[in-house]
């Protein structure tokens, strides 16, 4: 005997699939955002080497009378 169907239940279920198919696709986008092109190599050694004077940090400090 087949028990009777609950619509509840497979909007449920059907949220469900959606939602993980959801998840997947922002987890697979997001890994390719991580991956940085291989011309930034340059970029991300010098963001750890703190403030330096630039010729474009002088001129607004020249600029703004400090």
């Amino acid at each position: 005997m087949k028990a009777p169907e609950d619509p509840k239940r497979r909007k449920l279920l059907a949220g469900l699939t959606a939602g993980g198919a959801g998840a997947a696709a922002l987890l697979v986008a997001g890994r390719a955002a991580v991956t940085a092109p291989a011309g930034t190599a340059a970029a991300q050694e010098d963001a750890g080497k703190g403030y330096r004077l630039t010729e474009h940090v002088r001129s607004y400090y020249r600029t703004a009378g400090i």
